[in-house]
């Protein structure tokens, strides 16, 4: 069966501060795009490994999230398929499943999306607390305008 769902998928902890940047851009984006019925948003928050099938029967994969790139808080972050790390390293625990290990499997798998996006902000404060920085928050609108412009790209808009 060919995967074909359009996804957007907002990631993070909402308890982190910044962290919780993704699952808020997809809120955001939910009220502008009432009427996009192609497309699925989904709110991904802290699943890990539960979200392979989902990514596996992908078509379109748009994944919204804090990027630690190093780059200055309130960069706005954007990748191709092709510069998404699949891999983070090292781990203490098994539990410690990230997204990019599940986009790994999914690549070993030769499950991928063919469309696959990233696009995020370089956050400022992953300390536990519900308020984001204001350096993310300002950065909201030039995320969402790329996310905009990538839907546009792929005929979603």
């Amino acid at each position: 069966m060919k995967a074909n769902r359009k996804v957007i998928m907002g990631l993070g902890n909402t308890l982190n501060c910044d962290e919780g940047l993704g699952v808020h851009l997809l809120k955001q984006l939910d009220a502008q795009l009432s009427n996009l019925v192609e497309v699925e948003l989904l709110d991904g928050g802290v699943l890990g490994l539960n979200l392979l099938p989902i990514v596996e029967d992908c078509s379109h994969l748009l994944v919204l999230d804090a990027i630690d790139a190093g780059k200055t808080p309130g960069t706005v972050i954007e990748l191709t398929r092709d510069q998404i790390p699949l891999y983070a390293g090292v781990k203490l625990s098994q539990h410690q499943i990230t997204f990019q290990e599940v986009l790994g499997l999914a690549n070993i798998r030769s499950m991928l999306p063919e469309n696959l996006h990233m696009i995020g902000i370089q956050p400022a404060d992953l300390s536990i607390g519900v308020e984001m920085s204001r350096v993310v928050l300002d950065a909201f609108p030039d995320a969402l305008a790329k996310t905009h412009i990538l839907l546009k790209k792929w005929g979603l808009l």
